[in-house]
């Protein structure tokens, strides 16, 4: 191989480098000494801490279902509004995407503001629903589940819409009119045709949304209240206390495996959905 063939051969490598290092240093270096730390001096024993107090597992579980919740809910609202944005929006495709991009101008503590003056117990939601007469006394939503999950929603819906978008957008649409014209019913067509083809956007979509959720913790805070514990919230107040980052450490690797085994079975279980879905 010639000097000018081997460049052209490399050249996608070298551009790639900087980035590998950017992970390196600043995702898998500090991965393996939150490891270390979790191993270090007496906080082995925090290892069996999660398997010994129920309450430690209770919390996984409850952020396993809130990202699992999460990621389903805008799963189920985020592919008909892209479905919508491909295929009937035309003209209006570039404004909406704006629309749907454009709180990620603003800052994220700006956002929680704007839901809690809304879902306040005197705010904006309960004014309407008191003034339409539906309710007579205001509703407690704020500082609940409920307020955390509308939030979570809200939040993280559009990194679903875009990979869906992306998705759908390189499908032909010849594909759905054959099936239609063959006799196939919308909802068959559906099953048949749109979900398994699209089904690398929902998983790309969906684990976007599963993983991040699982370690949220700025949202249960501000909106929940400290009723409820998530991961994220124990992993940094056993961090962030004197005594306790090693037991931290240990509780994020322990919190972190149970999130890969999840997320490894949800990816075997839309895979084999997928196939089905093609049979």
């Amino acid at each position: 191989m010639d000097l000018k063939k081997r460049s052209a051969y490399y050249k996608p490598f070298f551009f790639g480098v900087p980035s590998l290092m950017w992970q390196i240093l600043f995702f898998y270096i500090p991965l393996l000494c939150v490891v270390v730390l979790s191993f270090s001096g007496p906080t082995l024993f925090a290892y069996f801490k999660p398997f010994g107090e129920a309450q430690y597992i209770r919390i996984i579980m409850r952020s396993l279902l809130l990202a699992l919740f999460n990621g389903v809910v805008c799963t189920v609202i985020a592919y008909p509004l892209a479905y919508f944005l491909v295929f009937k929006a035309e003209r209006l495709k570039n404004l909406l995407l704006f629309l749907i991009i454009l709180p990620f101008w603003n800052s994220f503590l700006l956002h929680i503001s704007a839901w809690i003056f809304v879902l306040d117990r005197h705010g904006v939601l309960n004014n309407i629903l008191m003034w339409l007469g539906m309710i007579h006394e205001p509703l407690h939503v704020l500082n609940s589940v409920t307020a955390v999950c509308i939030m979570m929603v809200y939040f993280y819906l559009p990194f679903v819409v875009l990979p869906l978008y992306a998705t759908l957008e390189r499908l032909e649409v010849r594909l759905i009119e054959s099936s239609l014209d063959l006799g196939a019913t919308w909802w068959q067509t559906v099953r048949k045709v749109l979900i398994p083809l699209t089904m690398p956007g929902i998983r790309s979509g969906f684990f976007l949304v599963f993983i991040p959720s699982f370690g949220e913790f700025a949202i249960p805070e501000f909106m929940g209240g400290d009723k409820e514990m998530y991961v994220g919230s124990v992993v940094s107040r056993l961090v962030l206390g004197t005594q306790t980052a090693g037991a931290g450490a240990a509780y994020t690797v322990v919190s972190s495996l149970a999130l890969i085994v999840v997320s490894g079975g949800i990816y075997w279980a839309l895979s084999r959905k997928a196939i089905s879905s093609e049979l």
